[in-house]
């Protein structure tokens, strides 16, 4: 496990608004489509992989409200925990997901024991990280042989495209506050290749990226 010096990194996750997440962009009635279509293009990813028992993670869980449609796509045999960087952000998180485990933890630090988990999600964190390719070699030792991790990014460069369009940060000529990493689906592919395994399958849902990659048996 590579430790991190959490007091020098750009990231600032304690004063970045993640109560939003998956809700600002869902609201309204487009907002709601394209949200929708993330999950479906989630749920597609979780049926090639096929996954009928054992235990997922959701790193990065925001104020929950993933970890909740998350839970309810999955079967009942897989037990699903969560965890969160902000620990202000757990008890949001709690209250949407009543009787889940949810804990304090840094993705560079995961405080699980080796190859113990099936399957892990890591959903829009990738581009808030530092270190993403620390994160991802984190996410392996985790994973159990023949695992899965499930992974989104927003697509870029059409993301900013699509910001500017609606008045969006424009004074970054479209980048969302907090983003250090910026990935086109075949970059993201590339990168998640080289410090997880391999990619078996991607999803392009509007406008996102998201890839599940297998941790080989």
């Amino acid at each position: 496990m590579t430790k991190i010096d959490h007091t020098k990194l750009k990231a600032t996750p304690e004063q970045e608004n993640f109560h939003h997440k998956y809700t600002e962009e869902g609201s309204g009635l487009v907002g709601s489509k394209l949200l929708d279509g993330y999950f479906n293009a989630v749920q597609s990813l979780l049926g090639k992989a096929d996954l009928k028992k054992g235990k997922a993670l959701e790193v990065g869980c925001g104020a929950g409200f993933s970890t909740k449609r998350l839970n309810d796509m999955l079967p009942s045999g897989v037990e699903l925990e969560a965890s969160e960087y902000v620990e202000d952000l757990i008890p949001d998180a709690k209250k949407l997901n009543p009787g889940m485990k949810i804990t304090a933890e840094s993705v560079y630090e995961l405080k699980r024991k080796d190859e113990s988990l099936d399957l892990v999600f890591l959903l829009e964190v990738l581009e808030h990280l530092d270190y993403p390719e620390t994160a991802l070699k984190e996410i392996s030792r985790v994973v159990k042989p023949g695992g899965y991790l499930v992974l989104g990014v927003p697509r870029e460069p059409l993301w900013r495209t699509l910001n500017m369009a609606r008045l969006k940060y424009v004074r970054d000529f479209g980048n969302t506050t907090g983003h250090l990493n910026h990935w086109s689906k075949r970059s993201l592919v590339k990168h998640v290749s080289e410090n997880f395994h391999d990619v078996v399958e991607v999803r392009s849902p509007l406008p996102w990226t998201l890839v599940l990659a297998r941790k080989p048996k």
